[in-house]
């Protein structure tokens, strides 16, 4: 950010008409089919891990992170990972992700998988998932399910579906 003070702060109870008016102009209507969403909408996403970006006071970025299950281990799914499409390209999307990262190794969690793309997420950590490792309970592109080990070899040995994690 150059021009522009931008502030990260933990979500709060108080951001969630916000939010879901940001991912309403954001991914529309099409986003309650996406697998990855039907994920989400089976646990709630963990406020202590979970960012906002604002610029004075306008809400203009957010990031979310859901406990999942990738077979019986547990981690953690990103997103919606989104900003307000005027401040798209000044890095307050992966400034939101590097944080939320931090916060959740810091916390002693060692896997986060999101659905996106590698060039885009794999500077910040992610790397395909290898074939077959694991899986979505829908139509995802195996090519855009990316996972960050926060703790070296996290991932070795993990496998199964991906869902929500009702016991956090």
């Amino acid at each position: 950010m150059n021009d522009l003070s931008l502030t990260i702060l933990n979500e709060t109870p108080a951001d969630a008409d916000p939010i879901e008016r940001l991912h309403e102009r954001t991914f529309g209507p099409g986003r309650y089919a996406r697998t990855a969403f039907r994920i989400r909408e089976g646990v709630s996403h963990q406020l202590d891990l979970s960012l906002t970006a604002r610029i004075g006071t306008l809400l203009v970025g957010s990031v979310r992170l859901s406990p999942i299950r990738i077979g019986e281990t547990p981690a953690l799914l990103l997103g919606p990972l989104t900003v307000e499409p005027p401040f798209r390209g000044r890095g307050i999307a992966k400034t939101l992700i590097a944080r939320s990262l931090e916060m959740a190794r810091d916390k002693g969690h060692r896997l986060v998988v999101l659905v996106g793309d590698e060039p885009y997420y794999g500077p910040l950590g992610f790397t395909l998932v290898p074939k077959g490792q694991m899986k979505m309970p829908g139509p995802v592109d195996p090519a855009r399910l990316l996972v960050s080990e926060l703790a070296e070899g996290a991932s070795s040995g993990v496998t199964g579906t991906i869902r929500p994690d009702w016991q956090s």
